[in-house]
């Protein structure tokens, strides 16, 4: 059962994820119509970054308002793993990239694979769990 720290997480995060959605849908349509010019189309580009800075303040939150240690001690290992899994992926593809020996990625890719290291986080944390109690 989730506590209530968690519970607030959850609500941001799912709210955050579709204003995410609507806007990055919004971008898109305006775009692909050519619709957009100008100091316009900067802003209607950015808009669909700024729910994923939210997402970013709100795991931040959940950190100060978590009050259960080993909770956060968990979460903390788990977004460092992410950090350490994003970066290092986004180091090795951009030595790559310089010696043109693959494509080019853009940048907000970072956060995708930061995500994604939430997900490997978590499967750590579970196989150290199960360690300790073995």
């Amino acid at each position: 059962m989730a506590n209530p720290a968690q519970r607030r997480y959850n609500r941001r995060i799912i709210a955050l994820g579709v204003v995410y959605a609507l806007l990055l849908f919004g971008a898109v349509a305006l775009f692909e119509a050519h619709r957009l010019h100008g100091a316009l189309a900067y802003v209607v580009a950015i808009l669909p970054s700024l729910p994923i800075v939210g997402m970013f303040v709100a795991i931040g939150r959940y950190l100060v308002e978590e009050t259960d240690e080993y909770i956060r001690d968990w979460f903390v290992r788990q977004a460092l793993i992410a950090t350490g899994f994003s970066l290092s992926i986004a180091t090795v593809w951009g030595f790559l990239e310089n010696f043109d020996l693959v494509p080019h990625v853009y940048a907000y890719y970072a956060a995708i694979l930061w995500f994604a290291g939430l997900g490997v986080g978590s499967c750590a944390n579970r196989l150290l769990s199960r360690r300790s109690r073995a």
